[in-house]
This record gives C-alpha cells, sequence and structure tokens, in this order.
C-alpha cells in the first residue's frame, strides 16, 4: 500500500511572529513536493496568527494538548480550542513532554483518545532514551509506548507515529538510515500482531532526531520510514530540502 510522505516541522518554544513570517516566506518560496504531506507544528500562543499565513498547501499542529474539552487546568488547551481557531493537527507523546514535564505512557495515551474522538488527527510520538538503548531494551519501550496509544485508537487513518529516539533529538546525532528502519520495521510488524495487516500496512511511521539537509534523503529511501517529525532545521530554510527529500 502506497503511504503518502509526510514532513512535520516542530518549531517547539521558539519564533516570534516576524520569525513566523520568515519561515513563511521560505515555505512559499520553496518549491516543496506536492506529493508530500506537510504539517507545522507551532506554539499555542501563534495558532491562529500562523494560521492566517501559512500557505494552504501547509497544515498546521498544536504541540501538545489536554485530556479533557474544559475545566480547571491552568496553562492546558483542549482539543476543542484547537479546532475552534481552524487548527485540525496536534503533537503529542514528545519526548519532551516525557522527558522534560513527566507525562506517562497512560497519560498520553488518554490525550490521544480524546483528540482523536475530538475530530483532531495526531502526530503520536514515541522513542527511548540512550541508557534503554545501550541496555538493548528498545523494543521493549517504544512496544509499551504504543501499547498505551493503541488502547484509545478508534481510527488509525487519523494517527501518524513519529518513531524519535531521544538520544538523536537536537544532539546532532542521528540513527543510522539501517538502525532508524530497523525500528520502523519492528513497529510495522508490532501494528500486523497487535491491530491489524491492513492498519499495519497504511500507518504512516516517521523518524525524528536530528534529522538534516545532509542526511534526508539516506533515511527516506528506507521502505518503513514514511517522512520525518523535524526540530530545529524546520525553522531554517534547509526544511525545503527535507520536504523534497524523496525527489
Amino acid at each position: 500500500m502506497s503511504r503518502k510522505f509526510f514532513v512535520g516541522g516542530n518549531w517547539k518554544m521558539n519564533g516570534s511572529k516576524a520569525v513566523i513570517k520568515e519561515i513563511v516566506d521560505f515555505l512559499n518560496e520553496g518549491p516543496l513536493d506536492p506529493e508530500v504531506e506537510v504539517v507545522c507544528g507551532a506554539p499555542s500562543i501563534y495558532l491562529e496568527y500562523s494560521k492566517s499565513i501559512l500557505p494552504s498547501n501547509i497544515a498546521l499542529a498544536a504541540q501538545n494538548c489536554y485530556k479533557t474539552k474544559s475545566g480547571a487546568f491552568t496553562g492546558e488547551i483542549s482539543p476543542a480550542m484547537i479546532k475552534d481557531v481552524g487548527v485540525n493537527w496536534v503533537i503529542l507523546g514528545h519526548s519532551e513532554r516525557r522527558n522534560v514535564f513527566g507525562e506517562k505512557d497512560e497519560l498520553i495515551g488518554e490525550k490521544v483518545g480524546h483528540a482523536l474522538d475530538e475530530g483532531l488527527s495526531v502526530i503520536a510520538c514515541i522513542g527511548e532514551l540512550l541508557e534503554e538503548r545501550e541496555a538493548g531494551k528498545t523494543t521493549d519501550v517504544v512496544f509499551a509506548q504504543m501499547s498505551a496509544i493503541s488502547k484509545h485508537v478508534k481510527d488509525w487513518s487519523r494517527v501518524v507515529i513519529a518513531y524519535e529516539p531521544v538520544w538523536a533529538i537536537g544532539t546532532g546525532k542521528t540513527a543510522s538510515p539501517a538502525q532508524a528502519q530497523e525500528v520502523h520495521a519492528q513497529l510495522r510488524q508490532w501494528l500486523k500482531e497487535k491491530i491489524s495487516d491492513s492498519v499495519s500496512a497504511s500507518t504512516r511511521i516517521i523518524y525524528g532526531g536530528s534529522v538534516t539537509a545532509g542526511n534526508c534523503k539516506e533515511l527516506a529511501k528506507e521502505a518503513d520510514i514514511d517522512g520525518f517529525l523535524v526540530g530545529g532545521a524546520s525553522l531554517k530554510k534547509d526544511f525545503v530540502q527535507i520536504v523534497n527529500a524523496k525527489k
């Protein structure tokens, strides 16, 4: 089954209106491969502004949300709020949410489920720490994370899985194409065994972790790498080359 290549740009806690305008300018200049689905993740305070100036061929994502529609949760935003400002995607379970802010697998699963129930599409992030990889626990960790997410998913067509080995995020280290492909293939086999053949064949599994203009083409050649979730490089013109990695 053909899976549309997907590139997400996670701006993290970066930017200003002026910086976002610069990003939009280089995205407009492109040219971007029309066969690639592109989604940019903006800070929540800039979602409406970003929505107003991003070109129509690029979707927008919130970088996080909570698991309920409303309530006494100071500082949080809900899927309903995200939808209300015209945004249709959310990034959940990013390693920084897990390892800086202490979000557990089960909470992330609940958030994924609620976001999907509210009509959002989800980029669901998973990945292991360096000590977990060195201890040979990569599959144990990512399968546990997948299990917590899958319990809450009714519609896999609106889920993109982002495998991001934590040791490769913002460190300059990148999993080799073979290392990344190995985990992606194991994740696809997990989906086949635990969910269904069709979900395994159709679900996009993207790679994140120091993806650059220099390494994206080699990574994109791997059979089970369906795109990228890009951090720092999404703030730079190099992001255009990453979007065009399959060309």
